[in-house]
C-alpha cells in the first residue's frame, strides 16, 4: 500500500532495501511523479522509502526506466 491521493498520472517505481520479508510484488508500486515518499504498510509497521536521487533514469531504449525508491526506516502502528 502506498500513499496515493487521487491521481490519473502515474509512473512505475521499484523499492529497494528493507526487510526481506517484503515480497518482490510489493516492491514495485505507481507513484505520482512528484511524490518523494513511498509508505509500505508490513507485519504491524510501516516500510519508508525515499526517493533515490539519480538523475535521468531512460533505459538504453530511451523508454523512462522505473524510478527508484531506497528503505530509510520503520515506524510501527500505535495501538
Amino acid at each position: 500500500m502506498s500513499e496515493l491521493s487521487g491521481t490519473s498520472s502515474t509512473i512505475e517505481a521499484v523499492l529497494q532495501g528493507g526487510p526481506a520479508t517484503l515480497p518482490p510484488e510489493r516492491r514495485s508500486v505507481r507513484i505520482t511523479g512528484t511524490q518523494h515518499v513511498v509508505k509500505v504498510q508490513h507485519y504491524g509497521g510501516y516500510e519508508h522509502f525515499v526517493r533515490s536521487d539519480r538523475g535521468d533514469q531512460t533505459g538504453g531504449s530511451g523508454a523512462a526506466a522505473p524510478i527508484v525508491f531506497r528503505w530509510v526506516g520503520r515506524t510501527r502502528i500505535a495501538e
